[in-house]
């Protein structure tokens, strides 16, 4: 059994959670909690269940909102090469998506994400240099513009960029994942194009328990 605490610290809010895993053979099974499941005495708000076979499928079910969330993952071999498909639908607003991810080699993949009934489609190259920087761009139809990121492994940390065309948000990140510290981000976002280029801190930490 696995128990994960999680918290996030932004400009205008705080936020808490934590999550509970147990295994059941090759199923896990997942509850969620969030700040607002405490925060005005116990609740059901934010409560979270789930079920999943890792590389196979997930299962959602959002109890406030009796929301069901079913995700289906599985890879097929084309010339020898690996081609990852998801499929995704949310029951409450009816939102189903499909998803494909080519890999040349360790180095190129090719992905394509498209929102069914939508303009909402996205294509994506990503090339890895060196095993330690990845150079990532985008193009979204729905928006009709691309978006930049690069980013690179020190040791256990990693430095990310990423540039949004459509709006000019610049994003900047840096995170850590460590066996023994837990997991932290802390991320800067600003608009480019605005003339107060404030930027909104954001920070991100978990921690991972064995009970």
């Amino acid at each position: 059994m696995k128990a994960s605490l999680k918290g996030r610290y932004a400009n205008e809010k705080n936020t808490a959670g934590a999550t509970l895993v147990v295994n059941a053979g090759d199923v896990k099974l997942r509850a969620s909690v969030s700040d607002a499941t405490f925060v005005d005495g116990p609740s059901l708000n934010g409560l979270t269940l789930a079920v999943e076979k890792p590389g196979f499928f997930i299962v959602d079910y959002d109890v406030p909102k009796k929301d069901f969330r079913f995700q289906f993952m599985n890879t097929v071999r084309v010339a020898e090469m690996p081609l990852e498909l998801t499929y995704s639908h949310s029951r409450g607003d009816n939102r189903t998506a499909v998803e494909g991810a080519f890999m040349f080699d360790s180095a190129n993949t090719v992905s394509a994400n498209y929102v069914l009934g939508t303009r909402n489609c996205k294509l994506k190259y990503s090339y890895v240099h060196g095993g330690d920087t990845t150079f990532e761009q985008c193009y979204d139809w729905g928006k009709m513009a691309w978006d930049f990121a690069i980013s690179r492994r020190v040791y256990d940390d990693v430095f990310k960029a990423t540039y949004q065309t459509s709006n000019s948000d610049l994003a900047l990140e840096w995170s850590r994942n460590s066996k023994f510290n837990g997991t932290f981000k802390i991320s800067a976002y600003m608009n480019l194009a605005e003339e107060s280029k404030n930027p909104k801190i954001i920070a991100e930490s978990s921690w991972d328990l064995e009970i």
